[in-house]
């Protein structure tokens, strides 16, 4: 791939320039001059609407911001990612999780054998699945598996939760836990809820090392072990990583250890054998929808149009925001219980991609790279946060996305559902004038003084930017688009911001240090520290 400064390219000065140009912008007047505004800045895939109209831009801006990835090597750059190039450059391997759910009779000839690769693993997990659901795999005592337990932290947790909390309305008979914290109280209240005589157990990580992971298996393995029977073990305990060694030592059946691939990173893994406990607790078929939508938008973000293309456009109005008028953050808004845990993987996907400080060619960067996520589902959040929103000193743009059919017959509950959607991206964007707000409190029969006195109050400035992402039904396929979109988006920010959006160093320094801190704590030493963190150690040994 190309190393390019994007703040050096022609397309970023004439931006700097337009920019200028946006001291007074009112998204009320754009409206109004004119009326086809809302079409022209709507992308509509399927069943994907997007309106970017309420955004702080013009055509224009559109403009210069897609001539911004061309000069970046965008295109080039696709190219580069669909092909098994390496770059991810600094663990020296491919980003192929788009070949995870890519059917093998549509794969190019450069990723054939990662896609075999992938096939056969998906069809090792699906017979598994089946085998489970169907009652052809028993437990020890020769009964149907009724829980499954995720045993995973990261990537082999927060995917696997977010997707199948997003797909209740599809799951079956099986329940499902995750336990990802090493805290040791999480586990215990997992396993207060569990019967060990039908619980399968899924350990998924690549190494078969991550402390997290294995604190939290080998307790777990440990309990069962009491509750039943060591040689158990193998019938209820089956592993998701790239260490046989390590998983059969711990006592997991060879047969039963599902592989994971070095092209795969862990937070855009649920596509793989991650997805095991997904795939348990919605089936096999809904699985494999899940990946046909993921592909449906691979295709999509591959052959469409930088100006038409949903997830090269979502990620430019983030360079807009982030780059131009410094917003810091991003807020995810999903109108839907399902996607609660929405946010929350967002968080991990994004953030730890491209919150580098460092450009591809080792330099320190002089522009802003990365946004902070956060969010929570509407309308929950429309009485905890949006008060900062609406009349807050930040601009935060924002992610509305909802479905606009419900998955029950309850048209009082989604009517209310959807106006309040569609109703509060209105009100971010027009607010309320001075002179609106002193009619509104005349109407109501106050006062003069009682107007004088709250009418600063009642003022909200409007112009808060918002994207508005409309989809016909939450389905598997739906969700599998919906997420490969945000990869695709994050994909795009990296290339434009010139970093390598795969590799995760920063995650690394704290898990050293935190393996020098428990050595202290374990052996009552506190030496080698500054006296803030020599005191916390004293602190907490001093009460245990």
């Amino acid at each position: 791939m190309k190393n390019i400064n994007p703040t050096e390219t022609n397309a970023w000065l004439k931006l700097e320039k337009h920019f200028e140009g946006f001291d007074n912008f009112s998204l009320r007047e754009e409206f109004k001059k004119d009326a086809s505004r809302a079409e022209k800045l709507t992308l509509i895939d399927k069943d994907f609407y997007v309106d970017f109209s309420k955004n702080l831009i013009t055509e224009s801006t559109r403009s210069h911001l897609t001539a911004l990835a061309t000069e970046c090597g965008l295109k080039e750059a696709i190219n580069s990612y669909f092909t098994g190039a390496v770059i991810n450059a600094t663990e020296k391997r491919a980003v192929l999780h788009t070949a995870l759910r890519t059917p093998q009779n549509s794969a190019d000839s450069s990723v054939i054998s990662n896609v075999n690769d992938a096939t056969e693993s998906k069809q090792k997990m699906f017979k598994y699945v089946d085998n489970v659901l169907n009652g052809t795999t028993l437990t020890a005592h020769g009964k149907k598996f009724d829980t499954v337990v995720n045993i995973g932290i990261g990537g082999s947790d927060l995917g696997p939760v977010m997707v199948y909390e997003a797909l209740q309305a599809y799951k079956n008979d099986m329940t499902l836990h995750f336990v990802s914290n090493v805290e040791g109280d999480h586990v215990e209240e997992v396993l207060k809820k569990i019967n060990p005589e039908t619980t399968l157990f899924v350990i998924v990580s690549k190494s078969f090392g991550t402390q997290e992971t294995l604190t939290n298996a080998t307790t777990i393995r440990n309990w069962f072990t009491e509750k039943i029977r060591t040689d158990a073990v193998s019938k209820h305990f089956i592993a998701v990583s790239s260490n046989v060694e390590k998983a059969v030592n711990f006592g997991i059946d060879h047969t039963n250890i599902f592989p994971m691939f070095d092209w795969v990173g862990g937070r855009f893994s649920l596509w793989s054998t991650v997805g095991m406990s997904v795939a348990l607790g919605i089936g096999t078929k809904n699985f494999q929808s899940l990946l046909d939508g993921a592909h449906e938008m691979d295709n999509h973000f591959k052959n469409v149009d930088f100006e038409q293309n949903i997830p090269v456009q979502l990620a430019l109005m983030t360079i807009w925001y982030n780059n131009f008028y410094r917003a810091q953050s991003e807020a995810i808004i999903p109108y839907t219980q399902y996607l609660h845990r929405l946010p929350a993987y967002l968080q991990q996907a994004i953030m730890e991609s491209n919150g580098k400080c460092v450009d591809r060619d080792g330099n320190s960067v002089t522009y802003d790279t990365g946004n902070i996520i956060w969010g929570e589902p509407g309308t929950n959040s429309q009485h905890a946060f949006f008060q900062l929103i609406h009349q807050g000193t930040k601009l935060i743009p924002a992610h509305f996305i909802a479905f606009a059919k419900a998955k029950y017959n309850q048209p009082d509950h989604h009517n209310k559902l959807m106006a309040n959607f569609i109703a509060q991206t209105e009100a971010l964007m027009n607010g309320k004038t001075r002179n609106e707000a002193k009619k509104d409190l005349e109407k109501s029969g106050k006062s003069k003084e009682e107007i004088e006195l709250l009418l600063p109050f009642k003022v909200f400035e409007g112009d808060q930017p918002t994207t508005t992402i409309l989809i016909d039904e939450l389905t598997p396929h739906s969700i599998g688009k919906l997420v490969a979109m945000y990869e695709h988006k994050i994909f795009t920010e990296g290339i434009i911001w010139n970093i390598y959006s795969y590799d995760q160093w920063g995650v690394e320094l704290g898990k050293v240090l935190a393996d020098a801190v428990l050595e202290n704590i374990e052996n009552k030493e506190y030496a080698g520290h500054d006296s803030s963190t020599t005191g916390i150690l004293k602190r907490f040994g001093s009460l245990n």
